[in-house]
């Protein structure tokens, strides 16, 4: 395959030794620094003119293929669990998001080559169905990088996902099957690359943070297989997009109006695939054909997975609380340790830090705001903060659900209101000394014999109760559930036990 290379180019790559050579030389300790050199190499390929087309896709391969496990290593880092500085996010976001950028134009000028006819086209007819699926697995890569920072996603990328998807159906090669790298575990095809990322793009990538995205999208990239995609709208048809005028893909609705070039992906038996997996993971079992990039809890993978069935559901699960208009500022506090504070229960110097949002519209669970980006530093998907509107002295608490950026950096901020009011408390187990803090929610709910509680992380546990005194009297508090567990934060549900004047006390 390479020795079709021209040797009167004095390009360091137009020689496949001297290729070669130089690939053998990056340094294969330090993964982050043979990124960015391979990343330079596949822009210098794709910006130098001399080349035949045959030896442009064919060094293109080569580089491609070389960088998978740095690019597969970084990823892996990146869109981790754990939680990274801002220092490592930046750089490696910067190389990541870098690298899918350049290697999907590149594998688009391929394909426009191709189709201008240049010389040596003829020659990689045979690998345009595998030119096409790494451009979109490269589009994808995009797309992960921007819904990691909730960006608004550059128009091209999307035009890249519609040339790569219209270049393999002119080509009839949408369904061929390819092996997209050496070692893959299994084949795929464009159409797959293609409704895989539209789907996870569609269900998670402003309601997920990165960590959860990540999954959703290899399990998505598990289920494309049964995604199919037409110029039909049938009773199945779940997402659109449009080839003409790329742009995010839309739900399907009613009010879709059809017009050329619109495509309609459908998922006419998904839930019948997505019930065996989800039987599997409620036994704690991952299945071995998820290749997920790594090694994950079932548990949270099965809560990843739920998301994207719900988000698949047809009909679409409809808005539980009506929204209405409306203007008022709130006073925001940002992470357990600030809402602690701004409640009385930590240390508290007098400063108030808390920054004010203007809430946009609201509904009894939730309102949504739309925020400077410079005063949302450090809100994530799943960040907790503290709510006090304007005029009122207590403080409720919600989580963030939907994080996205407008065209002028604006944030959108969607909060779920777990409670409009809480109580600082302390917590101690038995014969403890010390209390520990925490935050009792509103009991305004149902049940009145249970008690949700905001704790320090890792402080929940099935297998210990608490005691606290609320409200002038002493409670037992037996352990139900965790019913999430924040980057910083427990928050948990517990039964209540009313305990005599001086129970709680010699107990301690």
């Amino acid at each position: 395959m390479f020795g079709l290379f021209s040797r009167k180019s004095d390009h360091p790559m137009a020689d496949i030794k001297s290729a070669q050579k130089l690939l053998d030389e990056l340094p294969k300790n330090d993964a982050l620094k043979t990124l960015q050199e391979l990343t330079a190499w596949v822009e210098a390929v794709r910006e130098h003119a001399e080349f035949n087309l045959d030896h442009e896709t064919a060094v293109l391969r080569l580089l491609d293929e070389t960088v998978r496990p740095f690019e597969r290593k970084l990823a892996r880092d990146y869109f981790a669990a754990s939680s990274l500085t801002s220092f490592q996010e930046n750089r490696l976001w910067l190389a990541l998001s870098e690298f899918y950028a350049q290697l999907a134009q590149a594998y688009q000028k391929v394909l426009v080559r191709y189709r201008n006819g240049d010389k040596g086209h003829s020659a990689i007819k045979p690998v345009l169905p595998l030119i096409a699926a790494r451009g979109a697995r490269a589009a994808t890569g995009s797309l992960k990088c921007a819904a990691a920072r909730y960006a608004l996603v550059d128009q091209a990328i999307w035009g890249s996902m519609a040339e790569f998807y219209s270049h393999a159906d002119a080509q009839r090669c949408l369904d061929e099957p390819v092996l997209l790298y050496p070692g893959a575990a299994a084949n795929t095809a464009v159409r797959c690359e293609f409704t895989g990322a539209l789907v996870w793009y569609a269900s998670s990538a402003s309601t997920l943070n990165r960590f959860h995205m990540h999954l959703a999208e290899r399990l998505a990239a598990h289920l494309c297989k049964y995604l199919t995609v037409g110029v039909q709208c049938g009773p199945n048809s779940i997402y659109g997009f449009d080839l003409l005028r790329p742009a995010p893909p839309m739900r399907v609705s009613e009010e879709t109006t059809l017009q050329p070039g619109l495509l309609f992906i459908g998922a006419d038996d998904i839930q019948a695939r997505i019930g065996p997996l989800t039987e599997a993971l409620e036994k704690n079992l991952v299945p071995e054909e998820l290749n997920l990039g790594g090694s994950y809890d079932a548990g949270i993978v099965l809560d990843v997975l739920s998301h994207l069935a719900e988000c698949l559901t047809i009909p679409p699960p409809t808005r539980r609380n009506v929204r209405h208009k409306i203007k008022v500022n709130l006073s925001v506090a940002n992470g357990f340790s600030s809402v602690m504070e701004h409640t009385g229960v930590g240390l508290n110097f007098g400063e108030d830090t808390s920054a004010i949002w203007e809430v946009e519209d609201i509904s009894t669970g939730g309102f949504r705001c739309v925020v400077p980006a410079s005063h949302t530093v450090s809100i994530a998907i799943g960040s907790l903060i503290g709510l006090r509107p304007e005029k009122l002295d207590r403080w409720g608490v919600g989580i963030v659900r939907r994080l996205s950026r407008d065209q002028q950096g604006n944030l959108h901020v969607g909060v779920e209101i777990l409670s409009s009011q809480v109580t600082g408390v302390g917590l101690r187990e038995q014969k403890a000394e010390e209390a520990q803090p925490a935050l009792w929610l509103d009991s305004s709910d149902k049940n009145k014999g249970e008690a949700r509680l905001l704790l320090s992380p890792d402080t929940f546990s099935t297998n210990r109760s608490l005691h606290v005194s609320f409200d002038g009297k002493n409670y037992l508090l037996m352990p139900l559930a965790l019913m999430e567990k924040g980057e910083d934060f427990d928050y948990a549900r517990y039964r209540k036990i009313e305990e005599d004047a001086g129970t709680s006390e010699d107990a301690c």
